[in-house]
């Protein structure tokens, strides 16, 4: 039997009384005993430190976890989309030198196109792109933050999937994929 590894991430939660008096004892007695219950802009976050042999079957048991309460994930964290300052945050280096790989100033070029607002500002890009191309130029030594983003991403797909009209045809498929064993 493999080693488990503890995994930190956040889950974003609707469908929960927030006003209940049994609100945090509720995700505890559900097997959260391992998150830190918090209320940003009006959602409910669990951030999770959760022993697992893997990320996906972290991310997994702490969404069945929360389901047992009538809670429905919105989304998983760290977001997948980025900004200049997540970046560099991420990468541990500074704003300016990640604008300026993405301005093709500086670096070897190349660096992935932003995916989201393009047009303003503040664009996003998708940090499993950014991490594959830190990697790749070795501005980032860890290959697992490229798995990792990655699987978060693909993790928030299923979960826009299973809210969408269309998740019902795909149900047996799902059912196949059984993630948390």
């Amino acid at each position: 039997m493999s080693a488990l590894k503890t995994h930190s991430f956040s889950l974003i939660l609707d469908n929960v009384e927030t006003t209940a008096a049994n609100f945090e004892d509720r995700f505890f007695e559900a097997g959260c005993n391992d998150a830190l219950i918090s209320i940003v802009k009006g959602c409910v976050t669990l951030d999770f430190d959760r022993e697992a042999k893997n990320l996906l079957h972290a991310i997994a048991s702490a969404i069945r976890d929360v389901s047992t309460i009538g809670a429905r994930v919105l989304r998983i964290t760290p977001d997948p989309m980025v900004s200049i300052s997540d970046i560099a945050e991420r990468a541990e280096t500074t704003r300016q030198a990640v604008s300026l790989w993405a301005l093709g100033k500086r670096g070897p070029g190349d660096f992935p196109a932003p995916i989201a607002r393009v047009d303003s500002d503040m664009p996003l890009w998708d940090w499993s792109s950014v991490a594959r191309w830190l990697y790749v130029h070795e501005k980032l030594e860890d290959p697992s933050l490229i798995v990792e983003a990655s699987l978060i991403s693909y993790a928030n797909d299923a979960i826009t999937f299973a809210a969408s009209s269309s998740a019902k045809k795909y149900q047996p498929l799902a059912a196949h994929a059984n993630l948390t064993e």
